[in-house]
């Protein structure tokens, strides 16, 4: 059942479930099925993101895939809020999926009889100018994901969904049209998670997600913690601030930055993030989606690791007065 983990059966143990943003029907499902082991795995659709990222802390689930950033809407705060917060979890890899919508229906629907249509929030923005062109009358309703739209629509509950052209199998229903999207091109990212361990290996390609948390709200604070990564060298890919809850003008930063923490560069910085934030969560370092090693940018001078164990083995020639 959508929301708790079927029961262990003597099949698959927990560490070989993996759970998801379900119901079934959703592009996370899509998405997780591209991964080389979910053949073996037992996939769990949950009800909500913070329903998977907590059966994988109470030990129901091995790992979750859920999405966070989307090419179009920008984070998807959910995932991001509950990564920031509670008992800590780790990326271990993310997954990108190009995004298209069918309108879903039920067999014998037209155009000219819909009036309402549902959907994920997230899925909104991606439609907008088609609905408004092809449906401006039709009132939109959100649903917890776009799967469950299709479940909405077959139930009678609204005239069509915007879903996975997928889904409609699953849910009885008919694409009364395809490839929908505002953007050209428009993908989600999404990323598994599981609980703290060592980091995924180095390949070459790779990205560090961490949550930091200002110290005293003063100019300049964010600058400090900005040119801890620029004066090694390290690329910032996103930086999103969201509120910590603790009042008006409170706000942590979610933070991908280019390579791996066993990168000099990367390590040296979050040392030094260490020493300014009151507080940084490390999320992970992982192998960057569709970017092969030879496809990164090459390092400025000064910013390898050759450098810096230079640099290090220059510094302690000074101290030893061998210089």
């Amino acid at each position: 059942m959508a929301g708790r983990p079927r029961r262990y059966c003597g099949r698959m143990s927990p560490a070989s479930r993996y759970a998801y943003l379900g119901p079934e029907g959703t592009f996370t499902e899509a998405a997780i099925r591209t991964l080389p082991e979910s053949a073996t795995r037992e996939l769990v659709p949950m009800v909500s993101v913070p329903a998977a990222l907590d059966a994988v802390r109470n030990g129901d689930a091995g790992g979750a895939l859920v999405p966070i950033e989307n090419s179009v809407e920008g984070g998807v705060t959910a995932t991001l809020d509950e990564l920031a917060t509670g008992t800590p979890l780790m990326i271990y890899r993310e997954v990108l999926l190009p995004i298209s919508f069918a309108l879903l229906v039920r067999p014998g629907t037209t155009l000219e009889s819909i009036k309402t249509v549902t959907g994920h929030p997230v899925a909104q923005p991606q439609v907008r100018r088609w609905l408004a062109e092809h449906l401006p009358h039709a009132q939109w309703e959100s649903a917890a994901s776009n799967a469950d739209g299709a479940r909405l629509v077959q139930e009678g509950r609204y005239d069509a969904a915007f879903a996975g052209e997928f889904a409609a199998a699953t849910y009885g229903l008919t694409p009364l049209v395809t490839d929908i999207h505002d953007a050209e091109n428009a993908e989600t990212r999404f990323v598994l998670v599981g609980r703290p361990g060592r980091p995924a290996a180095r390949t070459g390609a790779d990205k560090t997600s961490l949550v930091l948390w200002l110290g005293d709200d003063r100019p300049g604070a964010l600058l400090e913690l900005l040119q801890e990564f620029a004066v090694r060298g390290v690329n910032l890919v996103r930086i999103e601030s969201r509120p910590t809850g603790e009042g008006i003008g409170r706000y942590c930063f979610s933070v991908d930055a280019e390579g791996h923490i066993a990168d000099r560069r990367v390590g040296e910085a979050l040392m030094g993030l260490r020493r300014i934030c009151p507080k940084v969560r490390f999320l992970g370092s992982y192998p960057r989606a569709g970017l092969d090693p030879s496809q990164v940018t090459p390092l400025r001078q000064g910013t390898t690791d050759e450098d810096f164990a230079e640099a290090s083995d220059w510094l302690a020639r000074c101290i030893d007065g061998r210089a």
